[in-house]
């Protein structure tokens, strides 16, 4: 993808679809583009690409889409983590051929989906995402819902990025104050951003700041989800600096408040 910060920074959540089909050839890039994307946790994702009306499917937010995308991954430690970050992926690359996109994962009869899918016991479906070119206008619902939910706000650096203790602002500088700024623009379910870095001795420590209500056993941890697509947001930006990076699971054992979990550590090179 060329110009990753301007895909980043102008990529908005889409639910207004104009209905037209996907066409063949972007439909075919989607699909080569998602059987190569692997996650840094070696847990696979398989891609499903479901037409709408084939299939019966439906959301109460969205109009207009005929396109749905999910993945499935097995149950089993960081596979939230692994599923936002392979599906940010996805997201990015489709916004990048002019595809609209949003995380849905609660918006839908799940069992439809899961049903279209051929989800196996054992495997999870977090969250789908509509596949479509954006209408030229937004819907009254979807005006409604981007206001209710502070769409384009975003916290600042110092509530997010921390060094050495958690709490400390990170000054940031340099190409990682880009990297840094494609982590804060990324999505999360109802902007709630819940991760947190600590960079410590060179080494950038990703954290879940927990909230209430975002756990359950078909979806899994949804902000774990989130922090895999902050995951992914940095990786994306590293690669774009031509930075070499390594990928741990080791906690470095700072301090963290209770509601605070430790998911990993990038160490660019």
């Amino acid at each position: 993808m060329s110009n990753l910060m301007e895909i980043i920074n102008s990529r908005k959540s889409v639910r207004t679809f104009d209905a037209r089909p996907v066409s063949n050839e972007h439909r075919k890039l989607l699909e080569e583009y998602a059987r190569e994307i692997s996650t840094p946790f070696d847990i696979p994702v398989e891609f499903v690409f479901m037409d709408a009306k084939e299939h019966g499917l439906s959301s109460p937010v969205l109009t207009g889409e005929t396109l749905y995308v999910a993945g499935k991954i097995e149950k089993k430690p960081y596979a939230d983590v692994a599923y936002g970050y392979a599906l940010e992926k996805l997201v990015l690359y489709a916004w990048s051929l002019g595809l609209g996109t949003v995380w849905i994962g609660g918006t839908m009869k799940r069992e439809d989906f899961e049903k279209a899918a051929g989800l196996k016991i054992g495997y999870m479906m977090p969250c789908i995402s509509p596949l479509g070119y954006p209408a030229r206008k937004r819907s009254l619902k979807e005006t409604m819902m981007r206001k209710g939910v502070g769409a384009d706000n975003r916290m600042a650096a110092d509530k997010l990025f921390f060094d050495s203790a958690w709490g400390n602002p990170l000054k940031c500088e340099g190409d990682m104050s880009d990297v840094l700024e494609m982590v804060r623009l990324a999505p999360s379910a109802v902007n709630r951003q819940p991760w947190r870095i600590v960079l410590k001795d060179g080494v950038y420590h990703f954290y879940e700041k927990k909230d209430k209500g975002y756990v359950n056993e078909n979806t899994g941890d949804l902000q774990k989800i989130d922090v895999g697509i902050a995951l992914c947001h940095f990786t994306m930006g590293l690669d774009d600096k031509g930075k070499q990076f390594e990928i741990s699971i080791s906690d470095p054992g700072i301090e963290i408040p209770d509601n605070a979990e430790y998911i990993a550590s990038v160490k660019p090179q």
